[in-house]
């Protein structure tokens, strides 16, 4: 055959039938859903080294949160954010809206902090210290001093509704309720005064925006705290959705040793595992029943684990009644795993070159937010030209301009300021250069400058407002312009 007749394809058509598919005779037509349903989860109580320190950090993380605003410093609430006067107290440091540039360092330093202990430790943050975390095991708590252990209120919930029953959930909705409030009340606490708060809260004069935060927050409590949990980790928190991209093989996570478990199964404490040819796990399910998100640990990482260290915890309870050694389940890493590294050995590993890059770049941003916090000067100042007028001719003859400076006192004491001005011969301040302002208070001052009718060429002179504060021996320069008319 010739290369310029190629041989013919035979197309055939592909035709798709319409036509609904019946079932078989007899049969019931099945329906199939898209979507699995929720199961609850009942998290079975558990003790150990993990469990303790997550409880540790469930007390420190809610002795800071709730009693923060009960702090006096001096004669105000140590840590306030008062959005009214736009001004933000935390202990010594007075902030302004001029000061955004530290909320901008928090959110980096948050950042990089983020990515150095998700590469070191997988989901520290989730398991121990995250608030969905804290305020789940708070009202988990709750339930159990409501309701019972696991299995009592597993029984409870699948039976009928009972007097008791009944009394249980209520006293358990009351609880959880209460804290909710409190919550909220403590919320709204750090942007209006809390004594403040607590005074119109008794009477029931609450402004409305505070009153719609303080509900607002605890319904977010009380909702993601004590019913959907588990879910807002699983499918609400982006961060379980690209945890992988900052995980490698020597990312200290929860793992369970399939080499040493493996063949799982049941088997008398007094039984040889290896005359059964079985493994060390005696396939008891408890790893699952103590996970928060319902989900067993040895099939392998899992998105949705928070590395809360649950499993490993009872797990090496099991592994001390049936007498075999602990770290069945542990942290460790997939490499460790793999090349049976030593303790030594796999810590050596964690701090690899991407570890240290991480490291060494949020020591540098904490660096620089301590300095620049230590040579803050402690006022602003803020220069706008007058509106009214551009130029004009004074008496004597002499061209003025007017500006208005703003100065906002950043301390908390009455400061003194004086105001001068540089950059043209014979430029002079024709109106008040001393003035006081009082603590954590902004003044609006109108400034006139005087020039001689013959001291410059027509147009615009940048010139330099300085601003002296007397008693702190700072000062802030500030650039103008100068319009010498036509």
């Amino acid at each position: 055959m010739s290369e310029s007749n190629p041989p013919v394809k035979k197309v055939i058509p592909l035709t798709v039938s319409t036509e609904p598919i019946e079932p078989p005779p007899g049969a019931d037509p099945e329906m199939v859903s898209l979507y699995q349903a929720h199961k609850k989860i009942y998290p079975r109580s558990v003790s150990g080294v993990f469990s303790r320190w997550r409880w540790i950090l469930v007390y420190l993380t809610q002795i800071i949160f709730y009693g923060l605003p009960w702090l006096e410093w001096g004669q105000r609430q140590a840590v306030l954010f008062d959005l009214g006067a736009r001004r933000f107290y935390i202990f010594g440091l007075v902030l302004y809206p001029q000061d955004f540039i530290y909320l901008t360092g928090i959110l980096v330093i948050s950042a990089y902090s983020l990515f150095l202990f998700t590469a070191v430790a997988g989901r520290l943050w989730c398991g121990y210290a995250c608030p969905q975390t804290v305020y789940t095991e708070m009202f988990l708590w709750l339930e159990k001093l409501a309701e019972g252990d696991r299995s009592m209120r597993m029984r409870r919930d699948a039976g009928p509704w009972t007097l008791e029953k009944f009394g249980r959930k209520a006293w358990k909705q009351a609880m959880w309720i209460a804290v909710a409030l409190w919550t909220g009340f403590t919320f709204v606490g750090y942007f209006t005064p809390i004594h403040v708060l607590a005074g119109e809260f008794l009477e029931w004069n609450l402004g409305s925006w505070e009153i719609f935060w303080t509900f607002f927050y605890a319904f977010a409590t009380y909702g993601n705290a004590g019913f959907m949990r588990e879910q807002v980790c699983k499918y609400m928190c982006p961060y379980a959705r690209f945890q992988s991209a900052m995980f490698d093989k020597d990312t200290l996570i929860v793992t369970y040793d399939k080499a040493r478990g493996e063949p799982r199964g049941a088997r008398s404490k007094k039984a040889d595992p290896a005359a059964l040819n079985l493994g060390a796990c005696v396939d008891c399910s408890l790893c699952v029943q103590v996970c928060p998100t319902g989900i067993d640990i040895r099939n392998g990482l899992q998105y949705e684990c928070i590395g809360c260290g649950a499993c490993a915890d009872v797990c090496d309870t099991v592994m001390d009644k049936v007498g075999y050694a602990r770290g069945l389940v542990k942290y460790s890493t997939q490499h460790a795993l793999d090349e049976k590294w030593s303790k030594a050995e796999t810590i050596r590993h964690i701090f690899r070159p991407r570890v240290m890059i991480y490291t060494a770049i949020l020591g540098a941003v904490v660096a620089a937010m301590t300095i620049s916090i230590a040579m803050r000067i402690p006022f602003k100042v803020d220069v706008v030209r007058d509106r009214g007028s551009l130029a004009r001719i004074a008496d004597g003859g002499k061209i003025e301009n007017v500006f208005r400076i703003q100065v906002m006192n950043a301390t908390e004491a009455t400061q003194r300021f004086h105001i001068d001005v540089e950059g043209m011969p014979g430029l002079k301040v024709a109106s008040e250069t001393d003035i006081s302002i009082e603590s954590t208070q902004a003044r609006w001052v109108p400034v006139r400058l005087q020039l001689p009718y013959e001291g410059a060429q027509p147009g615009s002179h940048t010139i330099h407002f300085q601003i002296k504060a007397t008693d702190l021996g700072s000062s802030v320069t500030e650039k103008a312009v100068f319009i010498v008319p036509r």
